[in-house]
């Protein structure tokens, strides 16, 4: 099924490579244009912020909650029915060390609030809280692919794994531009994204 879209596009190849293309140049300025220190760190509204900004040229939805149930594999994110409570929760959860930050993240992810594009977004959300919190950020270059999937997926019922693959990967390099953008270039290969260079759009 292609996904509703403000571009016309029908066929599903066309539409991922311009998504990719064109929110890769919207994370580039959302660095660049400093805008990215608008958003409300650790909080959903920061979250919306942030997929509105990569997404609003390509999907209707960007930034608003999912109106449909969605699932990956055999899992299913949270029930349309709880989805906005849900959100209250992880707003309400503290963010003050880094055990705390990969909780929210973790409850964050199995809310799984838009449509599409939730693992990009929420990775950069991720990231800010990191900074603002204790200084570091996450190094992605250094998170395996394969080890960081698994351990998300496992999330779900306990969270060691993930901590533990993020924890090692922390670097206090958190205004080096050319971290975000390889950050940025990483968490879009997670999702079978890689045709662009960020920094070279």
């Amino acid at each position: 099924m292609i996904l509703e879209n403000k571009l016309g596009i029908t066929d599903q190849i066309e539409l991922a490579k311009t998504e990719e293309q064109i929110s890769k140049q919207k994370a580039k300025r959302l660095y660049d244009s400093g805008d990215i220190d608008k958003v409300e760190v650790g909080q959903f509204t920061g979250l919306a912020f942030i997929h509105a900004y990569l997404f609003e040229d390509i999907y209707p939805f960007a930034g608003k909650i999912r109106t449909v149930n969605i699932a990956k594999g055999n899992f299913r994110f949270a029930s349309l029915m709880y989805l906005e409570t849900s959100l209250k929760h992880i707003d309400a959860m503290p963010q003050g060390t880094f055990d705390e930050m990969i909780e929210k993240y973790v409850e964050m992810n199995i809310a799984h609030p838009f449509r599409e594009g939730n693992g990009r977004a929420t990775r950069i959300w991720l990231d800010l809280m990191l900074k603002h919190g204790i200084q570091h950020i996450i190094d992605w270059n250094q998170v395996d692919k394969e080890e960081y999937l698994s351990a998300m997926q496992r999330s779900v019922v306990k969270d060691i794994e993930i901590k533990a693959l993020l924890k090692q990967a922390l670097t206090n390099r958190i205004d080096d531009r050319s971290l975000f953008m390889k950050g940025i270039d990483v968490s879009y290969y997670y999702e079978g994204y890689s045709r662009f260079k960020t920094e070279e759009l």
